[in-house]
């Protein structure tokens, strides 16, 4: 999944709601609240505006869960995303994967309800359901025809509060997240050389290891350890719930509160963050895969998700990298026929991260040539001025990648929920558009000589394995 990027901008003015609205909201909060007290309350936060003609309520429970509510009535469908302030950055040594682990036992037994009872339920009544980890975050997303969020809600607060952890589970899970590591990392090339990528360019932060976690680490997890990680972080205080669609605020904010205002708040540990130590010299590795051509994976130390010079950044990275009218992708692939693919990517997490740059190269074509391209391209936007058209074309696709991800109620509901987790402005995406609007050619090199200085880079070739004589692979 690539999830979206933002940037750090002061937060657009509330949307003022009418008097009236604010009455009738404040007496339905009132009825609430009273009507069951062992709900615990629910109060209104605050107003913010969603795009130009949507507007995003968030509400809080007594327990520390926030609900954000965008009412979206143009089709008979719910988006309900639930977003967990967790990722593999909240492991520990010796435990890596365990965030990724909880992502698969959350689909497992229930108290009350079977092993599969809840994907056949929601399969049943039209819903689709998925789930993803990543380094700061874990989400779990429902699409449902309306009339069925009551059902998706009950659900959904079932397996935050009532999940059954035990042996037999624990156990039939961590092989299938072992069978997925050796697919996706072992016996695939480019996923084992992207985890050793940010391994080498990561030495003290946790992003240093991979959300999948290392493969003696999921094998040693305990049914104890799974324990202790749902009663921490599977709770209400760590939890942000999203609902985009055809809902009416009355009657969601009912089903919320007697569905999870029962559920207890937990003592959320202190992070402990090691930050990253500068990186001053570049990193070189040379490793041999089973593959047909040599192919160049680079890692420049990027900043973080809410830093301001991070949509500027991937900006100029769109104009360098991204797609066949690239600056470097029209080089290396057109003109010169060095490589068959290049692409780029701005990692868009809550601490810095890196912009990972991949080139498979042409046969007979080696990735020290690739690498010298790269440097000369990459030397001449930190001198030369970055034409009008080249910003144009790169903002016109950075604009089309962010409003793509808007065009449904589970885009929508995807989009806000990240950006509430990682940022806690759940309409940084806005944010990001004002961001490029008006950005100069000489902001863009100030940006690239920043970023893309080779003492802050790791560096991955990557050699096909040589054949022995009976034409096995070494």
């Amino acid at each position: 999944m690539q999830a979206p990027i933002a940037a750090v901008r002061a937060r657009k003015p509330a949307t003022s709601l009418s008097s009236a609205r604010a009455s009738r909201r404040k007496a339905l909060l009132g009825t609430l609240n009273a009507a069951a007290p062992e709900w615990g309350s629910i109060e209104h936060i605050e107003t913010l505006p969603f795009g130009p003609l949507l507007t995003l309520e968030r509400f809080r429970l007594k327990n520390g869960l926030e609900l954000l509510l965008c009412e979206e009535h143009s089709a008979p469908v719910v988006a309900f995303h639930t977003w967990f302030r967790v990722g593999s950055r909240h492991e520990k040594v010796g435990k890596t994967g365990l965030a990724h682990l909880f992502e698969h036992l959350m689909f497992n037994e229930v108290e009350g309800r079977a092993a599969g009872e809840f994907d056949r339920l929601l399969e049943e009544a039209g819903s689709e359901v998925n789930a993803s980890t990543w380094l700061d975050w874990t989400q779990y997303n429902a699409a449902t025809p309306k009339d069925q969020l009551g059902l998706v809600v009950q659900l959904e607060a079932e397996r935050m509060s009532r999940l059954v952890l035990r042996e037999p589970q624990v156990t039939s899970e961590k092989e299938v997240v072992a069978n997925e590591r050796r697919y996706r990392v072992d016996d695939d090339v480019e996923g084992a050389v992207s985890e050793l990528l940010w391994a080498t360019a990561f030495k003290e932060h946790a992003y240093r290891w991979p959300t999948i976690g290392w493969m003696t680490d999921i094998e040693g997890f305990t049914t104890e350890d799974c324990t202790e990680f749902y009663r921490t972080f599977y709770a209400p205080n760590n939890a942000t719930i999203v609902v985009v669609g055809d809902v009416a605020e009355a009657q969601l904010l009912g089903r919320i509160a007697k569905a999870y205002g029962h559920i207890a708040p937990s003592a959320l540990p202190l992070e402990d963050v090691q930050p990253e130590p500068a990186q001053l010299e570049e990193r070189r590795i040379d490793v041999s895969k089973p593959t047909s051509t040599e192919k160049l994976l680079i890692g420049y130390h990027a900043p973080a998700l809410g830093d301001w010079d991070h949509p500027l950044l991937s900006l100029l990275v769109e104009i360098l990298f991204g797609g066949r009218a690239s600056r470097v992708h029209r080089r290396l692939v057109r003109e010169l026929e060095l490589a068959s693919e290049v692409r780029a990517f701005v990692g868009p997490f809550k601490d810095p991260g890196l912009t990972e740059l991949f080139v498979s190269c042409r046969e007979g074509t080696s990735a020290e040539a690739i690498l010298t391209v790269i440097d000369e391209e990459l030397a001449r936007v930190k001198v030369e001025a970055i034409l009008q058209e080249e910003i144009e074309r790169g903002r016109a696709r950075f604009e089309l990648g962010l409003l793509a991800g808007l065009d449904t109620v589970d885009g929508k509901a995807q989009t806000i929920g990240f950006y509430e987790t990682v940022l806690g402005r759940p309409c940084a995406a806005f944010e990001r558009l004002d961001a490029i609007r008006n950005v100069s050619s000489s902001e863009l090199r100030r940006v690239a000589r920043k970023y893309f200085g080779a003492g802050q880079r790791s560096i991955v070739f990557v050699r096909p394995q040589a054949e022995t004589t009976t034409g096995e692979k070494q």
